[in-house]
């Protein structure tokens, strides 16, 4: 036999051995379905694609959102021992910081807020507390994920809600006063920026805790509930 025989047999031989191989190894590769999505990432079903708030927030906002347990029981003490506007007593879970139950994120729709500021950056000097009456919010569904927009008052925060776990929700915003008339995207104004934990407190009952405000109390805590019975 001639080598040139020799060599086509030899191949012949391969390709006998290699082509069910390969077949085999293509029909698992069909058959075995891509593994989904991690959630949040593109292509992921239930509802708009987010960016990590980790990726987006501020040193100075990861370090007040990393310090709001400090924020509580400061804001708290001196709620208790200092003179305050409105009636505490009658907040139940809004001012008990381990209130948070399952399932947080709140439908969209028209909400009633208000606000009420714990503790005093003017130290003893100030009041321990403010109640403030009820203004209108609304949170919406938009492409970006949950936004939050609180419409009426002279103090309007407004930002994104961001999934972090089934507890909280962390709150990137901004802050608009008196009459201006847009609130400008999270990072824009940097002494305006608010960071926050969004928790569901009761039936149809969320807050929005906002530790170390830019501004008069320690800790701010925006109470919402459905403008409508239904929620």
């Amino acid at each position: 036999m001639s080598r040139s025989s020799a060599v086509s047999r030899i191949r012949s031989g391969l390709n006998f051995l290699l082509v069910p191989s390969m077949a085999a190894t293509l029909a698992a590769c069909a058959s075995t379905p891509s593994p989904p999505p991690p959630p949040g990432a593109p292509g992921a079903t239930g509802g708009a694609v987010l960016s990590d708030w980790r990726a987006l927030v501020s040193a100075a906002d990861r370090d007040r959102y990393q310090r709001r347990d400090a924020a509580w029981t400061l804001a708290l003490q001196q709620a208790k021992r200092q003179p305050g506007s409105g009636d505490l007593t009658s907040l139940g879970e809004l001012i008990e910081p381990g209130a948070a139950r399952p399932s947080v994120a709140p439908p969209a729709g028209n909400y009633r807020c208000r606000t009420v500021k714990l503790g005093s950056q003017g130290g003893e000097q100030g009041l321990g507390y403010v109640v403030y009456g009820w203004f209108a919010c609304r949170i919406e569904q938009t492409s970006d994920g949950l936004k939050f927009t609180k419409l009426t008052g002279s103090q309007r925060p407004g930002g994104l809600f961001y999934p972090e776990n089934d507890r909280q929700m962390v709150f990137l915003g901004s802050m608009a006063l008196a009459s201006e008339p847009v609130i400008r995207a999270y990072g824009q104004r940097p002494e305006r920026d608010m960071v926050g934990a969004v928790e569901r407190i009761g039936e149809r009952r969320w807050r929005l805790v906002i530790p170390w405000p830019m501004n008069e109390s320690n800790l701010d805590l925006i109470e919402l509930v459905p403008a409508s019975g239904r929620g």
